[in-house]
């Protein structure tokens, strides 16, 4: 599931509309003439859609990459970093529940390890964030044992 908002779901229907129509490549002005946007608006808007693999966007040309993917819209990218946080959440949280032994205990090193380098290769900042969050929402919890930092789920 991928999270986008409004704008970007514009941009990124007027890109499958024409993709059809323009193998090598649409033309970064036919879609800014098409809608009606600033270059400016146009490139930060290909940009995430880039970032976020569905899009290609090279040499202001746009070609499209994944079209089946299920996208969920939302009004803003607060909102989209929000929803974004929350679907990571829960993939932690399905990461978690495997790497636990049967007294639901997971050393720190240990999670941390599989959230930066594992399949989800969170940054470190989002890592401790969903980590926190956790936390708050009384899922896990950090305790101390004398041969290191663990975190026990509570769930």
């Amino acid at each position: 599931m991928i999270t986008i908002t409004k704008k970007e779901k514009i941009v990124f229907n007027q890109i499958k509309i024409f993709h059809l129509e323009y193998d090598e490549g649409i033309p970064e002005n036919l879609i800014r003439m098409e809608l009606g946007i600033y270059e400016h608006e146009l490139n930060e808007i290909l940009s995430e859609l880039a970032n976020k693999k569905l899009i290609i966007h090279e040499n202001k040309k746009i070609k499209l990459k994944n079209f089946d993917k299920e996208l969920v819209t939302v009004d803003s990218k607060k909102e989209a970093v929000k929803a974004e946080l929350d679907n990571k959440e829960k993939k932690s949280l399905e990461m978690i529940k495997n790497l636990v032994d049967e007294n639901n205990i997971v050393s720190r090193y240990t999670l941390e390890g599989n959230l930066l380098y594992g399949e989800l290769k969170l940054s470190d900042f989002r890592m401790f964030h969903i980590l926190l969050s956790l936390e708050n929402k009384n899922i896990i919890k950090k305790i101390e044992k004398n041969d290191g930092e663990y975190y026990i789920l509570l769930e």
